[in-house]
């Protein structure tokens, strides 16, 4: 994504840097989904109140900790589908290159789902496609 850091590829995987946007808003994406994360981790056992007439003095908040955990790991399941498109764009823009035979299986099989495009595009019926190919073990067969 940074140019700084890796001179082999253009600034946010644009294709045509300063006339596209490439994968800049799906990097902002990530963040905000990893900073979500952050903050469903936190505990809920804070929000614990007595109940039944002040006999029960503690609640496990059991529920609202499931709730969060099922929302971390849909989130957290994007990031890594963001992950996957970013590294396969990566790996295109960088061809003739290949990489190592697992990970060209890899890319080829997200690329089954996700086929490679130009210019910009909307990317997020591209992260559902691949939050959907991850959810269903596709990868685990790579």
């Amino acid at each position: 994504m940074n140019p700084a850091l890796n001179e082999d590829l253009p600034a946010f995987l644009a294709g045509h840097p300063g006339l596209e946007s490439g994968f800049m808003m799906i990097q902002v994406t990530a963040a905000s989904l990893v900073a979500e994360n952050r903050v469903l981790a936190n505990p809920a056992s804070p929000g614990s109140i007595t109940t039944s007439g002040n006999k029960e003095d503690f609640v496990s908040m059991g529920m609202t900790s499931a709730l969060k955990l099922q929302q971390v790991t849909k989130n957290t399941r994007a990031v890594l589908a963001i992950e996957a498109l970013t590294a396969a764009r990566a790996l295109d823009l960088l061809a003739p290159l290949k990489s190592g035979a697992a990970v060209e299986k890899a890319r080829l099989s997200l690329r089954s789902i996700c086929p490679a495009w130009e210019g910009d595009q909307v990317l997020s019926d591209r992260i559902s496609a691949v939050d959907r190919w991850i959810q269903s073990g596709a990868l685990d067969s790579v």
